[in-house]
């Protein structure tokens, strides 16, 4: 009885010793990305992985720092390329082809890569506000688009102001004012 309860437990050791150490799982990032702690332990738990984030200052720093390294890649993966740096990074081909299952829950026009190197995860929109007065007191019509904005009228009234902090709690916010000096 004890050399069957001994292989049992030598058995059981041996079983608990062959789970695979997690692989890690490097993703290069923004700075102003946030994912909670729980979410991040869920995911290394349901694909035994360790994620390592390294944050890569602004989209532009971070392709930059992708294309740099594309022949010795420095991550697995790449989290918060824009569209506007979208064109370099896939004539720099710092991407491998992947067509996700999840496309088919996304809406065709925002499917920027007909060579399935990237994915859409999310969109954003971009908020112009305006100084009623402004335009009561000059009579000026509104803007009704942003093609609007390029006529001569509007020259000038547009300012775009760029914040960024870093934190948990906020990322890129883009603030656009139009109005007078």
């Amino acid at each position: 009885m004890r050399k069957i309860l001994f292989i049992g437990l030598l058995a059981s050791l041996v079983l608990v010793s062959c789970k695979p150490e997690p692989a890690a799982l490097t993703v290069m990032t923004h700075d102003p990305f946030a994912v909670s702690e729980d979410v991040i332990a869920q995911f290394e738990s349901a694909h035994n992985v360790k994620v390592n984030f390294l944050l890569s200052g602004d989209a532009g720093s971070l392709v930059n720092r992708a294309i740099l390294s594309k022949e010795n890649p420095i991550a697995d993966v790449l989290y918060g390329i824009d569209n506007t740096f979208l064109t370099r990074a896939l004539e720099e081909k710092i991407f491998e082809s992947y067509q996700s299952s999840s496309l088919e829950n996304i809406p065709d026009h925002f499917e920027l890569d007909p060579t399935y190197s990237v994915s859409p995860v999310d969109y954003g929109d971009v908020c112009i506000n305006y100084d009623k007065s402004y335009f009561i007191e000059t009579g000026l019509e509104l803007p009704a688009s942003l093609e609007d904005l390029t006529d001569p009228r509007y020259a000038g009234l547009l300012a775009w102001l760029f914040f960024w902090r870093r934190s948990q709690n906020m990322g890129k916010r883009i603030t656009w004012i139009i109005g007078s000096d």
